[in-house]
C-alpha cells in the first residue's frame, strides 16, 4: 500500500494528529469503536503497522464529529505474543493517548498456551495491564490478576459499564466480574471478550464453548449486560438471546483477519441514538478508505466498507423500557403553569385538572366544561360538540408527550361521513378573538395521530380564529370562505398552517412532512412579525414561504381547538389527541418551547 513500517517516537509512543476535545458526554447520540483481530499486523518480521495507525487516526480526528466515546479490542493483538510484537503494538496503541480512551483484552495468540487468566506474567501483561489505563478517566480497575479490567464511560448523559475479559476467565475472573457488576447495578453493560460466538456462512451466530461459559456464569443472569462482543472466529456473525430476566442481549462476532490485508485495520462503529432508540452499526477501515479512488487497488476497494447484513445493520432497542429492570426511569412530574408561562404569554390551556375540573381517563368531557385560561388573561375554552355526535368524540386522556408540562391530553374522534368531532372555543368576547400580533407570535400544541388511522380525515383542523378572510379584506387566498388563521391536517398526514396577515394580503401557507400515526409530535408556529417558520419536534421544516407576514387578520370571532371552519360552518372535527396549548405574544426560539430544544 505504500506506506512505510511506523516508527517509534521519543517515550515509546507514536503521536498522530487529532485530539480528545469536542467529545460531548451529554449528547444522546455517541459511539463505541470496536477493533477485533489485528493478529496479523503484528507477526514476526512482516508486522506492518500502519492500517492501526491509520485507524487511530480516524478515531482521534473523528473523535468530536462522530462523538466517539471509547474503543474496545477484542483481543489477538498480535500473532504469536512476543515480547517484539507486543512492543510494536503497544507503541502503535500509545498512539491513542490522552486523545481516545480504550481497552484491550488479550486473545490466545497473545498469550501462547494458556489456560486462564491465572498465568502470572507475560509480556502482554507488561504492555497491556492495568497500568496502561489508570491515566484513562475512563478507567475503573482491574482483576487481582491484571487481565480482566472494567471501564466506565460517560456518554448520553449517563454512565455505562464496559468489561474487558480474557479468552479464557478462571472461576476467579467470574467472581470479580459479578463483584464489578454489583458495585454498579444501575450500569448499562457492554460485555467484551476474544472467544465469545461463531457462525455460519449467512450470519448466523452461536454460542461457543467458552461463550457458553460466560453466558451461563455470567451474562444470562445479569440483565445489566445487553450487548456482548467477540472476536477469534470468522465470518462475523450475530444473533439475540433470552436472558433470564426475559429480555434480548444482543451477541455479535466481528473478525476481519481473514480479509485483504489482515483486516487492513478494519473497526465497527456501534453509533448510539437515544433519541430514535436505535443502535446503528458499521463496519470499515480507515487505511483503505484514505487512499484516492484511483490509486486504491483492486482489493482495497473491494474492502474498504462492508456492508452485509452482519456489517452493516441497525438494532431497535428501547433504552429506557430495556434498563428498566435494573436502571428504572424515574417518572418526569408534570410542570406547574407558572413554569411555562413566560413574558408576554397571552392564553395557555391543559387538560389536567390545572386546567379543568373533574373527568378520568376514558370519561366523556360533558357539553359545557370550561378549558381555563391559566394565564387569567380571560381566554377560556368552552367544549360543544359538532352536528348530531355522542359524547364519545370528546373524553379526558392520560396520554400525552413526554415533554408537555400537563401529563393529559384530549381524545378527539372526529371524522367524514356523516361529518362528525367537539371543539373547544373562546367566548364571543374574549380578548384573543380581535389580537393581531403584529410583533410576532408563538403558537404551540401537541398532537397524536392514533394508529391505526381509520376513516378519511383530509383537511381536519387542529385549531383555527374562525370567520372568513374574504371579510378581512383578503384577495389573495384560494377561497375567501376559509378562515383567517388555521392550522390542519391534509390526506398525507401533512400539516398545513396557513394565515391570512393583518398587514398584507397574502396567504403564506407551511407544509410539513408526513407526520407518523401512534406517536406524538410537538408543534410550533413562530413569527416574528416578518416571517412564520413551523417547528415539528424542535425541528423547522422544509416548507416555510418567505413571503412577508405581519400578524393575524383576526375578526374577532373565537379561537378554536379542534376544527377549522369553511364557509363559516363546522364539517369534520380532529381525529386523535390534542395536548398542551399555548399562544405568546412574541417570536420564541426552540429553546423557550414547551417543551425545550437546544
Amino acid at each position: 500500500m505504500g506506506a512505510a513500517p511506523a516508527q517509534a517516537a521519543p517515550g515509546g509512543w507514536e503521536p498522530i494528529g487529532g485530539g480528545s476535545g469536542g467529545f460531548d458526554a451529554d449528547s444522546p447520540r455517541f459511539a463505541l469503536a470496536v477493533l477485533p483481530d489485528t493478529q496479523y499486523l503484528f507477526d514476526a518480521d512482516s508486522s506492518d503497522p500502519a492500517p492501526l495507525r491509520a485507524t487511530f487516526r480516524y478515531l482521534a480526528e473523528h473523535r468530536a464529529s462522530g462523538n466517539i466515546a471509547f474503543m474496545a479490542h477484542l483481543g489477538d493483538v498480535t500473532e504469536h505474543g512476543t515480547e517484539h510484537e507486543i512492543q510494536l503494538a503497544a507503541r502503535t496503541f500509545g498512539a491513542l493517548r490522552d486523545k481516545v480512551p480504550y481497552s484491550v483484552l488479550a486473545g490466545n495468540h497473545d498469550i501462547p498456551s494458556s489456560t486462564d487468566d491465572q498465568r502470572g506474567d507475560s509480556p502482554y501483561l507488561d504492555a497491556f495491564g492495568p497500568e496502561r489505563y489508570a491515566r484513562m478517566d475512563t478507567f475503573g480497575g482491574a482483576s487481582p490478576d491484571g487481565y480482566n479490567t472494567y471501564h466506565v464511560l460517560r456518554a448520553g448523559g449517563r454512565e455505562w459499564l464496559l468489561l474487558a475479559l480474557d479468552w479464557r476467565v478462571s472461576d476467579a475472573g467470574l467472581t470479580w466480574a459479578r463483584g464489578v457488576l454489583a458495585e454498579h447495578p444501575t450500569l448499562p453493560t457492554v460485555l467484551t471478550t476474544h472467544d465469545l460466538a461463531y457462525a455460519n456462512e449467512e450470519g448466523a451466530a452461536q454460542l461457543s464453548g467458552h461463550g457458553t461459559r460466560l453466558w451461563e456464569g455470567l451474562i444470562r443472569d445479569h440483565d445489566q449486560i445487553f450487548l456482548a462482543l467477540g472476536g477469534h472466529y470468522w465470518p462475523s456473525g450475530r444473533t439475540v438471546l433470552t436472558n433470564a430476566a426475559g429480555n434480548d442481549v444482543h451477541v455479535h462476532l466481528a473478525n476481519y483477519q481473514d480479509r485483504y490485508y489482515g483486516g487492513a485495520g478494519t473497526i465497527r462503529l456501534y453509533a448510539f441514538d437515544l433519541v430514535r432508540k436505535v443502535v446503528d452499526v458499521e463496519t470499515f477501515a480507515p487505511w483503505l478508505m484514505a487512499r484516492e479512488p484511483g490509486s486504491r487497488p483492486l482489493l482495497a476497494a473491494e474492502n474498504l466498507e462492508l456492508s452485509s447484513e452482519v456489517d452493516r445493520f441497525s438494532l431497535a432497542i428501547d433504552f429506557d423500557e430495556r434498563f428498566a429492570g435494573f436502571a428504572p426511569v424515574p417518572p418526569v412530574a408534570p410542570r406547574p403553569p407558572r413554569e411555562v408561562m413566560p413574558r408576554d404569554t397571552v392564553a395557555y390551556w391543559r387538560f389536567d385538572a390545572e386546567g379543568l375540573q373533574g373527568g378520568a381517563d376514558g370519561v366523556p368531557l360533558d357539553e359545557g366544561t370550561v378549558v381555563r385560561d391559566l394565564t387569567g388573561g380571560g381566554n377560556d375554552l368552552t367544549a360543544s360538540r359538532l352536528h348530531s355526535s355522542g359524547p364519545d368524540v370528546l373524553v379526558h386522556s392520560a396520554e400525552h408527550h413526554e415533554g408537555q408540562p400537563a401529563h393529559a391530553s384530549l381524545r378527539f374522534d372526529g371524522g367524514q361521513s356523516p361529518d362528525r368531532g367537539a371543539i373547544l372555543q373562546t367566548a364571543p368576547d374574549a380578548p384573543l378573538n380581535s389580537m393581531k400580533f403584529t410583533g410576532g407570535y408563538t403558537i404551540e400544541t401537541f398532537i397524536r395521530l392514533p394508529e391505526p388511522y381509520v376513516g378519511e380525515h383530509a383537511w381536519m383542523g387542529i385549531l383555527s380564529w374562525q370567520g372568513r378572510n374574504g371579510d378581512a379584506g383578503k384577495t389573495t387566498g384560494w377561497t375567501t370562505e376559509e378562515p383567517t388563521c388555521s392550522l390542519n391536517v391534509t390526506g398525507e398526514r401533512f400539516l398545513q398552517y396557513v394565515v391570512y396577515p393583518h398587514v398584507q394580503d397574502a396567504d403564506p401557507t407551511s407544509w410539513s412532512h408526513a407526520l407518523g400515526t401512534g406517536r406524538w409530535h410537538h408543534i410550533a408556529i413562530v413569527n416574528d412579525g416578518r416571517r412564520t417558520i413551523l417547528y415539528v419536534e424542535g425541528s423547522k421544516i422544509a416548507r416555510n414561504p418567505t413571503q412577508t407576514s405581519t400578524g393575524i387578520a383576526t375578526l374577532g370571532k373565537p379561537f378554536t381547538i379542534g376544527g377549522t371552519q369553511s364557509h363559516e360552518r363546522f364539517g369534520q372535527g380532529f381525529y386523535g389527541w390534542i395536548g398542551d396549548t399555548r399562544i405568546v405574544a412574541r417570536a420564541l426560539g426552540p429553546e423557550e418551547f414547551m417543551t425545550p430544544y437546544a
